[in-house]
């Protein structure tokens, strides 16, 4: 088998304050990046760029240890790490805002000429677009929404849609951006694949073939929903370069990525995809198939 191409994710790594069904969370260790990586590192290795303060390298150290993940990129800078704040409940995630002094100080770093796959998780769409620009010899280029960044920066938050081959954002950020039909948007955005997240409805896949839904598992409780988006790119993504992105393989692809949140969001923070095991990961999968033939 050639080569694959190499991964990599541009995101955030967060320290979040957050309460809920779970408690009150303070200083737990979140972010896109951290997400994405931990999920696509059970399948492929991938290589991280955040930006992240002295106060989270210890957290993001030992989140990664022993995992395919490459930190070269990951820049260490004196600015506090980007914190988080949100309240969930009945699985659904309130953003009460958060402080990004560090996207100030953080340029965007990527290898030269990279010609592989990247995804630009959520975080500052300004940075976002930085980091697409510098990605523009990407084989695939996906990048993430966040609706608080969307009402923040809408022309920053459009700009980053339309340098995108793939986008992923969940019901109520598609509504921020216009809606509508979801095919529709995709050719008017000129998207290769929209990836439409509907939390306990499941994942839907928008591309020219058509769409692809894969249904969530009913029978594991959403215990804390944050990263799950993430672990879905990141669990498909991984999952559709290593078995040759054929379109074919896309729904195979889309039930990893679900696989991978049911996984996240049945622990607190990154301690459920931190632990999962490809044996587990497999296993879970083969869940989701059978929820996916029950509900054909």
């Amino acid at each position: 088998m050639p080569d694959l191409p190499e991964l990599l994710v541009v995101g955030s790594v967060a320290l979040d304050n957050r309460d809920g069904p779970f408690g009150k969370l303070r200083e737990e260790l979140g972010g896109s990046a951290v997400y994405f990586a931990l999920a696509a590192s059970l399948i492929v290795p991938v290589k991280v760029s955040a930006p992240v303060g002295r106060d989270a390298v210890d957290a993001v150290t030992k989140a990664f240890e022993g995992k395919p993940i490459d930190t070269s990129l990951l820049q260490v800078l004196e600015s506090p790490t980007y914190r988080w704040k949100a309240h969930q409940e009945h699985g659904h995630t309130v953003d009460l805002g958060s402080a990004d002094r560090i996207y100030d100080e953080w340029k965007p770093a990527v290898p030269p000429d990279f010609d592989g796959w990247a995804f630009v998780g959520s975080m500052r769409p300004d940075r976002q677009a930085e980091a697409m620009k510098l990605l523009h010899s990407a084989r695939l280029l996906a990048a993430d929404a966040m609706l608080s960044y969307i009402k923040l920066q809408p022309p920053e938050a459009k700009d980053v849609l339309g340098r995108a081959g793939w986008y992923f954002c969940n019901e109520d950020e598609f509504a921020a951006l216009g809606g509508g039909v979801p095919d529709e948007f995709r050719r008017r955005w000129w998207l290769e694949g929209l990836v439409l997240k509907a939390g306990p409805k499941g994942v839907t896949a928008h591309t020219a073939d058509g769409s692809v839904h894969v249904p969530a598992l009913p029978d594991y409780p959403a215990f804390d929903t944050t990263g799950a988006g993430d672990a879905v790119a990141g669990g498909m993504l991984a999952r559709w370069l290593s078995t040759g992105a054929q379109r074919g393989g896309l729904q195979d692809a889309l039930v990893c990525g679900v696989a991978c949140a049911s996984l996240t969001i049945e622990s607190i923070g990154v301690r459920g995809i931190s632990s999962v095991t490809p044996k587990l990961l497999d296993e879970r999968m083969a869940e989701v198939w059978a929820c996916l033939k029950r509900e054909s």
